[in-house]
């Protein structure tokens, strides 16, 4: 593990932080042993063995509803800190030492919280650690929430020359890098803002590849049990196409972001009224939407979908090939998202979308989307949608939960 420098963590930490749970320094390799023989990305009932064997720790008490079918939602820690720039710390130095530098002001999290400005960057220490043992590596996305506010938001590790990747045996500290883009926030300590998720490797595997799906083994699931509602489109993984039609989605095709709001408290749910944050865009005859550079828009796919018990699924957020615009900074969709009894697949994808440097005119049904699917451990024992705050299960063209949407 790395070492930061002394008087920095003490800013930041208690001299010896207590962690929960207690592991009393139980060997990782007999622990990792204990997972059993599959090998996958990790189901619920398996984070909680991580969490009951040490390998994730906490400052306080983790609470059963951060454990969702596939990942963990990770919380802020009590001091953010605004720095002059997005920043790694690289191969063998930590977060901390970037910080002694980069830092321009320290904020207290505890209480009300602290406003994050809009268009300003900055790093919190989590709530959580890890101590992972050679076999787990593990990967983060912003929740749905806050992709859906335009909160960039990446996680950081100690040593790392990546963003929202922990390498295999990490131990040490976890940290989110958070920049607002659209609106100002209001965050406090205990704000979930990103998620993690934990794959065990095996002796076989050397990429993150080695656990998708591909376009053979889609075709074949989709045959067994359908993946979207229509038909299947598939190029490297399943493509989504976007939705401008009133057909589709009724007068309202989408929602572009105001420039000059309040900030909004991401721990109240159903508090703000649309109208004072969203423009709905309307369906225009032609079934086009000309992207304004810098702009963001809530918009949705045409397609329903529907992710199986045993697989989870990623959009890709940066895909040159489609056109100059990102798409979907939340981009991961537990196991069991967009089920229905009738088997026909039952949510749509809403896609955060930003345009780069150039306006970008996107038609009804063009593609805008590509989602990579991942074999699970196991399936979870509960499912997306049937535990639990799930905000988003069935879904159509919709935004947030902070927003009344009638």
């Amino acid at each position: 593990m790395l070492q930061p420098d002394i008087a920095m963590r003490a800013a930041l930490l208690p001299t010896q932080p207590k962690l929960f749970p207690d592991s009393g320094g139980e060997n990782l390799l007999a622990a990792a042993a204990d997972l059993g023989p599959k090998f996958g990305l990790l189901p619920r009932e398996k984070i909680h063995f991580l969490l009951r064997r040490g390998m994730i720790l906490s400052l306080a008490p983790i609470d059963d509803g951060q454990i969702q079918p596939a990942s963990l939602d990770l919380r802020l820690g009590s001091r953010a800190y605004r720095v002059r720039a997005s920043f790694l710390p690289g191969k063998d130095k930590t977060v901390l030492d970037q910080l002694t530098v980069l830092k321009s002001d320290e904020i207290d999290l505890e209480g009300d919280g602290a406003i994050l400005e809009r268009g300003c960057v900055y790093v919190v220490p989590l709530l959580e650690y890890l101590s992972l043992p050679e076999s787990i590596s593990a990967v983060a996305n912003p929740k749905s929430s806050t992709g859906r506010l335009d909160i960039f938001t990446r996680l950081i590790t100690d040593g790392s020359e990546v963003f929202d990747h922990v390498a295999r045996g990490y131990t040490g500290q976890l940290y989110a890098e958070i920049s607002p883009r659209s609106f100002s926030v209001r965050v406090h300590k205990g704000s979930r803002l990103n998620q993690i998720r934990f794959r065990r490797w095996n002796s076989q595997q050397f990429n993150v590849t080695d656990f998708g799906l591909d376009d053979r083994e889609l075709r074949q699931r989709h045959e067994e049990k359908r993946l979207v509602d229509g038909e299947l489109h598939l190029r490297h993984g399943l493509i989504l196409r976007i939705a401008l039609d009133a057909e589709t989605l009724g007068s309202i095709i989408g929602y572009r972001a105001q420039k000059h709001t309040d900030p909004i408290d991401v721990d109240r749910v159903g508090a703000y009224e649309l109208r004072d944050y969203w423009e709905p865009i309307q369906a225009r005859g032609d079934r086009r939407l000309i992207l304004d550079p810098g702009e963001f828009y809530i918009l949705a796919s045409q397609e329903r979908l529907h992710i199986p018990p045993d697989l989870a699924a990623e959009m890709i957020p940066i895909d040159p090939s489609m056109g100059e615009f990102r798409v979907h900074y939340a981009g991961f969709f537990d196991p069991g998202f967009g089920y229905s009894p009738d088997g026909i697949p039952g949510a749509r994808g809403v896609l955060e979308v930003r345009s780069h440097e150039v306006p970008f005119i996107l038609e009804d049904g063009q593609v805008i989307g590509r989602l990579m699917f991942e074999k699970m451990a196991e399936a979870p024992q509960v499912l997306y949608g049937q535990a639990g705050s799930s905000n988003y299960q069935g879904q159509g063209l919709k935004l947030s939960k902070h927003f009344r949407m009638s």
